[in-house]
């Protein structure tokens, strides 16, 4: 995997001392967990550059954290991780959200019923995180792990859910975005993507194909909550072999089905 080249000097600080309405030790504490969360494992004297904050602060901040469980030490490698506390506290947002309590089930029949890798991923500005996943057992296959994040355009969940906003809020999510061409096959907000994301919306359903990856592709449907505006989405990924002709069309309506499913059994309302 490509790997950017960091910027040299020190990066401009996350935290401001005249940061009204806010306490600068709490504002800390959590951007160490938001980095460490992000980078999966770092060093103290890296974790303490890349948010710039004095490694010795860093380190009373992690110790604080380590005492509550949020982060670990690994003593082997010498490295900060997100601890089991952590992994709770978000686990109770999913049990909050109706979305993904319905769409476990779900997931697991889609793949079932596909074949493939199912995914259930929601909207975080001009990025999708995946919160659900149910991997086929087929040996080849797709897999993104729980938090994983993409950007919207480059993604057959994030493109669904763009073709189901309104022009306001898709421009607004796009305007965020950094594109990157990711593959010779990624289409951009400048070029190609507006016009795939009319045929997404009047299809109901999305193709990524190889936008991300090389070699994978995905088929995406929008779910929408009660103001009728898409709030997650569900899809199903595999190797771009498995996702060809007439497959692709079965493999839009079962997502379309699925999307449908858990936009009724939650509350949700549809457009028009």
């Amino acid at each position: 995997m490509e790997t950017q080249k960091r910027p040299r000097g020190r990066p401009k600080s996350l935290f401001k001392e005249s940061s009204a309405g806010t306490m600068q030790s709490l504002d800390r504490a959590l951007g160490v967990l938001s980095a460490i969360a992000r980078l999966e494992h770092v060093a103290l004297s890296d974790l303490a550059r890349e948010i710039d904050v004095p490694t010795a602060t860093t380190h009373r901040i992690l110790t604080t954290l380590q005492k509550h469980g949020f982060v670990s030490f690994d003593d082997e490698r010498q490295e900060w991780m997100i601890g089991i506390e952590a992994y709770r506290t978000g686990a109770a947002f999913l049990r909050r959200n109706s979305v993904l309590e319905i769409g476990r089930p779900i997931l697991r029949r889609l793949m079932q019923d596909s074949g493939e890798t199912a995914n259930l991923a929601v909207p975080d500005g001009a990025q999708v995180v995946f919160v659900g996943q149910v991997e086929t057992p087929n040996p080849i296959r797709a897999f993104f792990p729980p938090g994983a994040r993409t950007p919207m355009y480059a993604s057959g969940t994030g493109k669904a859910i763009l073709a189901a906003m309104s022009e306001t809020r898709r421009n607004k999510a796009l305007e965020a975005a950094d594109p990157v061409q990711f593959t010779d096959h990624t289409l951009l907000p400048s070029s190609g993507l507006n016009t795939d994301l009319v045929l997404t919306r009047d299809r109901g359903w999305s193709l990524d194909r190889e936008e991300r990856y090389e070699g994978m592709s995905c088929v995406g449907a929008a779910i929408f909550d009660n103001r009728a505006e898409p709030c997650a989405g569900i899809s199903v990924s595999g190797p771009t072999a498995r996702f060809n002709g007439k497959r692709v069309v079965e493999l839009g309506q079962l997502v379309t089905r699925a999307a449908r499913e858990i936009t009724e059994l939650s509350g949700g309302q549809f457009p028009g």
